[in-house]
This record gives C-alpha cells, structure tokens and sequence, in this order.
C-alpha cells in the first residue's frame, strides 16, 4: 500500500499541535480585517484574541476562499513525492471551495496519471471537519487503503451532527445575514439562534432560544436525542467557540456528566478566522457521531402524508 496524505482546509478548526500529532496536512484559507488580507493560519500570525476584540471594537471582517492555483500548488508539493491524497473540503453549502479543489484535481489528474487525488466535501464546517477527519487518521492507522477511506467518508460524513448556537447577534447583523431590526430585538430578548448544518450542508436556523443557559441545555438534550447510541455515546465529542471559552467548558461539562462513556474527555477548540469573520464572537458549536443527517422536509412530507 502506497503512502497517502489526508488534509483538510485550516477551517477545519483544531490546533496546529492536533493535525501534527495526527500527521494531517492543511492549507489556509484567507481573511480580511478592514480591508487587510491575512492567512487563517491557526492563530500564527494574529492571536485569535486579537482577532475577536478587533471585531468588538468594530473591524470589518469577510473572506475569501482558497483559489485553484492555491489548490495546484498545495497537491503538487506530495503528488511529486510519489504520495496519494485524500482532501476534505468546507461544505459545498457554505463555500465554493470545493468547486476550485475540484478544478485543480482536474488538472492535477491530467499531470500525475499515476497518483489518486480524491477531493469529497464535507457538507460540514468547522471543528465537524475535524472530528471527520481525525476519524479517518484513525482509520488509515488500522491500515484502510485511500480508496476505501474514500468510500467509508462518502458513506459516514452525514453521521456528524454539528449544532450552533450565538449568544450575541451584533456580528450577524454586522455582516448582513439577519434584518438590523431583527437582530436588535434579538439582542434585547436574549434571542440565541439554533442551527445546524443540515444534509447540504447549509447552516440552517432550526429554533430561536432566549437565554444562553437554556440554549446550553438544548444543545446537550440535542445531543442526547440524535448521538449513536444515545446517553451510552462512547465516541469523541468536540466543541468550538468564538471566544467564550467558559460557556464551551459549562457545555462540555454538562456533555461529560451526561454521557459517561465519552471517549476521553469532551475536546474544545476556537473557531478560527474563516468561521468566525462570519459568526463574531458568542458562538458555540458542537460535534459529535449521530444520526445521519437527512432532508427535514421530506421527512416532514412524509409525516404529514401517513
């Protein structure tokens, strides 16, 4: 069995010290601050802090996804090493990404006829592309060829669940994706919106919660109701936050009472720079194996018909 590489893109949210340990490559996507580019390079060149406080303090944030030539050049650097490449990608319902990733393999497979470059969205986001993929590291460790790592993502990617919730909307509005006026009494309510990124991968509002402890509440009786094997979990679970780490470690601490055979203890990450220019600060994100994600509208036709 030939060598392979697994990689994901840097927003895939877990530490630099993670995806050495686990021997996965990244490459970084691309954010602005007032009109400034910079790399989502894990916290490197700007502390994640100082990134969150310039959006308190009123810095203008978007970004921009990682082009083809970023791609060519990326693959190219194991293709010439003689290695095979698994690469997960942010969900096609967020960003275009997987689209350039494609178009890169396109021309990479033309150039390297003796090498497998296997680009698969992940119809997910964040730290729930970093369960997946320390899962598949787990997977190439027992010894599993990249074509059939390849078929086991493409089976198993809906199976992490990911649920959110805001605490504060100030960057939604900022940001134009809810109304000013519906975030302002969003704001004076305690409103947290609660999403998840459903089976096209799109981040989809599925309630409106008011109160940040109830919204912690739900997201652990979510998890409970949707985990493989419900309370008896016994995989990983990881939680990211946009700077508000004491309301990850109320969450994950709720997560490890309720389900006492967790595999380790629950693993918090910060949301980086690609996730958070669009989220802002007073975001909590949660992951773990579940349920397949399904369409939720025919499965409320098919109610709805019987």
């Amino acid at each position: 069995m030939s060598e392979y590489v697994i990689s994901c893109g840097s927003c895939a949210d877990i530490d630099k010290a993670h995806f050495q340990k686990r021997n996965i490559k990244y490459i970084c996507f691309h954010y602005f601050l007032d009109e400034k580019e910079y790399i989502d390079d894990l916290g490197e060149s700007m502390p994640l802090s100082d990134f969150y406080q310039a959006m308190v303090d009123g810095a203008m944030t978007h970004t921009s996804q990682i082009n083809v030539q970023e791609y060519i050049d990326f693959f190219e650097q194991f293709l010439k090493a003689g290695k095979d490449i698994i690469h997960i990608t942010l969900g096609s319902g967020i960003s275009g990404t997987y689209n350039s990733a494609l178009l890169a393999k396109e021309q990479l497979d033309e150039k390297y006829p003796d090498r497998k470059l296997y680009v698969i969205d992940s119809l997910g986001a964040s730290a729930g592309i970093g369960l997946l993929v320390d899962r598949m590291a787990d997977l190439r460790f027992t010894g599993m060829d990249i074509d059939a790592l390849a078929g086991w993502v493409e089976r198993h990617k809906l199976e992490v669940n990911h649920w959110f919730f805001s605490s504060d909307l100030t960057f939604y509005i900022r940001g134009g994706r809810i109304s000013k006026t519906a975030g302002m009494i969003g704001n004076a309510l305690n409103i947290c919106p609660f999403l998840n990124v459903d089976h096209e991968g799109k981040l989809i509002v599925r309630d409106k919660i008011r109160t940040k402890k109830k919204a912690m509440r739900a997201m652990v009786k979510k998890m409970a109701a949707l985990a493989e094997n419900g309370t008896a979990y016994n995989k990983s679970c990881y939680i990211s936050h946009s700077a508000c780490y004491d309301d990850a470690r109320a969450v994950a601490n709720m997560i490890e009472e309720t389900f006492p055979k967790l595999k380790g203890h629950v693993e918090i990450y910060d949301i980086g720079t690609t996730i958070g220019s669009h989220t802002g600060p007073g975001t909590i994100a949660l992951f773990f194996w579940g349920e397949k994600r399904v369409d939720q509208k025919k499965v409320s036709d098919a109610v709805t018909d019987q």
